[in-house]
């Protein structure tokens, strides 16, 4: 299947795409994708360089003519989220990613694709071994570490990168031009609770909400998809009062910037009771399925009768603790006032973990308003600490503030115009975390810009790029290097 992704055009992008999804890359364990690359950089015979944290800068010189132009750095992130269908058997630490072909899209078979941000580290990999491409002098800058905190970036030093000009390939839709973004800030809380033998007579029940949508917590946040973590709380929280149920665990979520999808939890219910509470799950059932009949339409709730445990939550606990989930907000917290239709601060409840007497409770925060992210941070930390919790707020990153009258915004607006005969690129700002906010803390004269192919479902096994977008991508971009001022 990767063979036939590999005969797409431009072959050259394709071919490097599928060499780099043989590789394992997930975030914080980049050794050996940092390697591929490093390899690549020295056999094209390119000046390379692994800067403290592993980021690693390839520079090429500029092809005949284009030598007094700017130098401009290409951008792309190496990691790549590790999401899978709870029914694949895959292992990402040791498989590279199974690619097929869907009509106009590449898909993976029941795993992320690793297009974010992998179609961008191709691009100019494809761009660093040409031989025949115009373009300026050029310095690619391979970041790690994106997807669970941009360390990469938070660790680029200044003084590494000579370029006034950077093109950062990270956007996910090939209409539009990105020139600012929203910052985030993790949010955990965790603690003990003490537990309480199992009654008797009772009956052990395993419920698994799954087939939620998911997605990227900031790309995704406003498309009003479940999430796994709040519709599982809503379900336990209305089963405590009416079953008096039991719970002995409760596991949701997994990545802090992917939109939960599953979430399962052990109840304990008085044998008596079963055939209510069965009934209790499929009414839940059809009342989600209703709510989310658009958005996630393959909801489902399994129940099935399981072992039962010597031990459940300490019960005045378990109440406490479903009524601060169901009361911490999750999704769109405020709107921008001045962008439209951009979300302006959200919040994703991304995994709840309970079980064996403690618990975790994991948000990422994002807002492109830096005093309104800390304000939501502080108010989840107040909720939380009604449970006695220790709260940390870390991994914080900035946003981009936009510059929409710089030179390369008006460049690439007018290239993308000439190209597709009159059409205007929709230039704005989004809700996502992109590095360009951190990396302009230490080159804050650097102009900045993201742009992409079109890539849907990031962050979940439904992750595809659009194959006629990545040639319009590919295009454009090249059509870009052509045309970059000389310096002044």
């Amino acid at each position: 299947m990767n063979i036939e992704v590999r005969a797409l055009n431009p072959s050259s992008l394709w071919n490097h795409f599928a060499d780099l999804n043989a590789i394992p890359r997930a975030s914080k364990k980049e050794e050996h994708v940092i390697a591929f690359i490093k390899s690549f950089g020295e056999q094209l015979g390119l000046p390379t360089t692994i800067d403290d944290v592993g980021n690693i800068i390839i520079k090429k010189p500029a092809t005949v003519g284009m030598e007094n132009c700017v130098t401009v750095c290409l951008q792309s992130h190496l990691d790549m989220v590790h999401q899978k269908n709870a029914e694949t058997d895959f292992d990402f630490d040791t498989e590279g990613i199974v690619m097929w072909i869907d009509n106009d899209w590449v898909r993976a078979k029941g795993t992320t694709l690793g297009a974010d941000n992998g179609i961008g580290v191709a691009a100019i990999m494809a761009l660093l071994a040409s031989k025949d491409i115009t373009h300026p002098p050029l310095e690619a800058l391979f970041t790690i570490d994106e997807e669970t905190g941009m360390t990469g970036a938070m660790g680029l030093q200044s003084g590494l990168l000579d370029a006034s000009i950077m093109l950062n390939l990270d956007t996910e839709d090939d209409t539009e031009l990105t020139i600012g973004c929203a910052g985030g800030i993790d949010v955990t809380a965790t603690g003990k609770y003490k537990q309480v033998p199992t009654p008797e007579n009772s009956t052990a029940l395993l419920l698994t909400l799954k087939g939620l949508t998911g997605g990227h917590s900031g790309m995704d946040i406003h498309r009003g998809r479940g999430n796994a973590n709040k519709l599982m709380n809503r379900i336990l929280y209305n089963a405590i009062k009416q079953f008096n149920a039991c719970i002995a665990s409760i596991e949701g979520g997994s990545l802090r910037n992917a939109i939960p999808r599953e979430s399962s939890s052990l109840i304990v219910v008085a044998a008596n009771k079963v055939e209510a509470f069965k009934a209790y799950v499929n009414e839940c059932l059809v009342t989600l399925k209703e709510e989310y009949s658009i958005t996630d339409a393959n909801i489902d709730l399994v129940l099935s009768e399981t072992e039962l445990p010597l031990s459940v939550v300490e019960p005045a606990f378990i109440q406490q603790f479903t009524q601060v989930v169901y009361g911490a907000p999750n999704g769109i917290y405020r709107m921008s006032p001045t962008i439209t239709n951009l979300v302006q601060t959200s919040n994703n409840i991304a995994r709840i973990v309970l079980c064996e007497g403690n618990y975790s409770i994991q948000c990422l925060t994002r807002s492109s308003v830096d005093s309104e992210k800390l304000d939501l941070a502080a108010s989840l930390s107040a909720l939380f600490g009604i449970l006695g919790a220790e709260v940390n707020s870390g991994g914080a990153y900035p946003g981009w503030t936009p510059r929409p009258d710089s030179t390369i915004v008006k460049l690439m607006s007018q290239v993308y115009t000439t190209l597709h005969q009159g059409d205007e690129v929709h230039v704005n700002a989004c809700h996502a975390g992109l590095e360009c906010g951190i990396l302009g803390t230490n080159y804050p004269n650097m102009e900045m810009i993201s742009f992409g192919p079109t890539i849907q479902g990031a962050h979940s096994p439904d992750e595809r790029v659009q194959i006629s977008s990545v040639q319009k991508f590919w295009t454009y971009l090249l059509e870009t290097l052509k045309q970059i001022p000389r310096k002044n």
